[in-house]
């Protein structure tokens, strides 16, 4: 379950990094680098 979670923040990541360098759509591709984070974290949480 743990590689499911960074497989799905690294998407979340580089979908983050393509609207920020590419489409400029403003302050809601954010929410995108939030949820990479928060994946990241619980997948630390769990695996300790």
């Amino acid at each position: 379950m743990s590689g499911l979670l960074y497989l799905i923040a690294v998407i979340l990541l580089i979908g983050w990094l393509l609207g920020v360098f590419v489409y400029s759509v403003g302050g809601l591709i954010h929410i995108l680098i939030v949820l990479a984070v928060i994946s990241l974290i619980l997948g630390i949480i769990r695996r300790a």
